[in-house]
């Protein structure tokens, strides 16, 4: 019998039950390990192997760049203590305009038992950021403002400089004007600049389940 194909409502709520499971189970080759992107790829690893028992869907690679490139969809597993990631950075516009895809993000808290020598991970959040959402938080307040304001090009200018966004002059005005004519949706993450892109993911947890566009999918009690 063929699987059922994977669509980004069952992508949620597959995250939803494998968050309530992974804090049940005790992992002895995690114990003592204290490198974030090991644990990343550990848990990265386990929902794709639990979602390709259950459904069909085409695997991300280095070419889509992705985790479920026919969803446009990238998973991104962070630490409790400091919720961020890196991503690769494509153009400036991305935190502008968003990242070109959506987000699934697991926020995790690992817990050593020396007595059974073993590592817990305890899902304290996971959620689902659309791609119109994964701007920069304070990058498109601000222009939405500037815009709403009957900003032109040059307030829009002006505001990108002072904030940094790694652009030429002939990219600044192009992009000033694409903003004009098409006002970007407010983001929830925060993206700081480098030769990849830090997105923080703080305010998108806080908003989860507030906003349209941010979901929450997990929240432990």
């Amino acid at each position: 019998m063929p699987k059922q194909a994977l669509t980004i409502d069952l992508l949620c709520a597959q995250a939803l039950v494998f968050s309530r499971r992974e804090g049940n189970h005790r992992e002895p080759s995690l114990f003592g390990v204290t490198d974030g992107k090991a644990v990343g790829t550990y848990l990265e690893h386990k929902f794709r192997s639990y979602l390709q028992q259950r459904f069909a869907f085409v695997d991300g690679n280095s070419a889509s760049g992705i985790d479920f490139p026919e969803l446009g969809v990238d998973m991104k597993v962070t630490s409790v203590r400091q919720p961020q990631s890196s991503c690769p950075f494509k153009s400036a516009r991305q935190k502008v305009f968003g990242l070109g895809y959506g987000l699934v993000v697991f926020v995790y808290e690992k817990l050593d038992s020396p007595e059974s020598q073993t590592a817990t991970l305890n899902i304290s959040d996971a959620l689902f950021v659309e791609a119109h959402r994964t701007g920069d938080f304070q990058m498109t307040r601000g222009l939405r403002q500037i815009v709403e304001s009957e900003g032109n090009a040059d307030d829009l200018m002006a505001f990108m400089l002072e904030r940094n966004l790694p652009v030429d002059e002939i990219e600044l005005q192009a992009l000033s004007q694409e903003v004009l004519a098409n006002k970007p949706e407010q983001g929830y993450l925060t993206i700081s600049n480098a030769l990849q892109w830090r997105l923080q993911y703080a305010r998108a947890i806080e908003k989860a389940g507030q906003e349209s566009g941010v979901r929450s999918i997990y929240k432990r009690r």
